[in-house]
């Protein structure tokens, strides 16, 4: 084998299209809402971590589970990343009609990017928050 490159071999690095079953795809027997996405510090020194949370809300009329996702997107990456970065995750447990607030911490770590070596890119990135990867539909 002479090509080692991930492109178009993993979820991760997909082109524009979606793989058929993405990370958190599944069934419920409820609904969620997620609401007051809230970021600390909002300007990140570059070796900082960032503290995340995000309120979730059992809408259904039945108790239910949620895997809540914490999503990471580099802006203008100067290396080919993937299109967005799992960077958290935690199960939360809610009855009909509750909420909870789910925090989540991201490293300085979770924002590197291979370079080669490892470094943290200036600029902006995008986080996204939800029960499922960003842009899929159940």
């Amino acid at each position: 084998m002479e090509n080692y490159t991930m492109a178009g071999r993993t979820y991760r690095y997909y082109g524009p299209q979606a793989p058929l079953y993405p990370f958190g795809y599944g069934l419920s027997y409820t609904t969620f809402t997620y609401r007051d996405l809230v970021l600390s510090p909002v300007a990140l020194p570059a070796c900082a971590n960032l503290s995340v949370s995000v309120v979730v809300e059992n809408t259904g009329q039945r108790d239910g589970e949620e895997v809540v996702q914490l999503y990471l997107r580099w802006e203008q990456p100067s290396v080919p990343v993937p299109r967005w970065q799992l960077v958290a995750f935690r199960r939360v447990a809610l009855p009909a009609a509750q909420a909870a607030k789910v925090a989540f911490e991201v490293t300085a770590t979770q924002r590197a990017v291979w370079g080669p070596p490892w470094r943290l890119e200036p600029g902006a990135f995008t986080l996204f928050a939800g029960g499922q990867q960003p842009g899929q539909e159940r």
